[in-house]
């Protein structure tokens, strides 16, 4: 699977987690990485190449750290400017459709502040939810997210933990529901094919 990470973190050299999972996706073959804020310092995004990205991916992940319960700058000028009218959605707007949308974020509060009743009083999914309409809109399938918590407060071996995790989740083809179905119903066919 070609798997495509669209990385920003504003302060990246400071930064434990998301820093940590770049080094991680650094050993991955069948990954590329596009750091917007590396690529892009002045905010000046170019359309053509990173729509190249995205027509060669067949799943894309969005990774930041999440903040103000939403993405960096950078990474709302890129859904502004790359996801264009009559290419991404719209009339004849269907280059990214059936790809696979994963969104991948580094949380400062803990777990349980991400739920009604608590101090951030909604869920990850709930405020995620902009991005999910985004990928229904532009036709991509909407994956299962990956979080970690409590960031600040992580231990390295935490740290180190959580990259592994995050690369398992990311390669994890059963995250798309609709290619676990196709699998188990060719499964199933062959097998009545045997009990014939």
């Amino acid at each position: 699977m070609k798997i495509l990470v669209v990385v920003s973190h504003p302060d990246l050299d400071n930064s434990v987690v998301n820093k940590r999972w770049i080094e991680e996706l650094k050993k991955e073959d069948d990954i590329k990485i596009r750091n917007l804020d590396e690529f892009y310092p002045d905010r000046d995004i170019d359309i053509e190449v990173e729509k190249k990205y995205l027509e060669e991916a067949e799943r894309v992940v969005f990774q930041f750290p999440f903040y103000w319960y939403s993405m960096p700058g950078i990474m709302r000028d890129y859904f502004d400017k790359v996801l264009e009218f009559k290419w991404a959605y719209g009339p004849n707007g269907d280059a990214l459709k059936g790809k696979e949308f994963l969104v991948a974020v580094s949380v400062g509060a803990p777990q349980y502040s991400y739920q009604g009743g608590s101090y951030n009083n909604f869920t990850i999914t709930e405020l995620l939810r902009p991005l999910e309409a985004t990928a229904n809109a532009i036709q991509m399938i909407y994956l299962p997210y990956f979080a970690v918590f409590d960031t600040p407060r992580l231990k390295e071996e935490q740290v180190n933990e959580s990259a592994k995790n995050y690369i398992a989740h990311i390669k994890n083809e059963d995250l798309n529901h609709r290619k676990v179905l196709e699998r188990l119903k060719k499964a199933n066919q062959a097998s009545s094919f045997v009990d014939l």
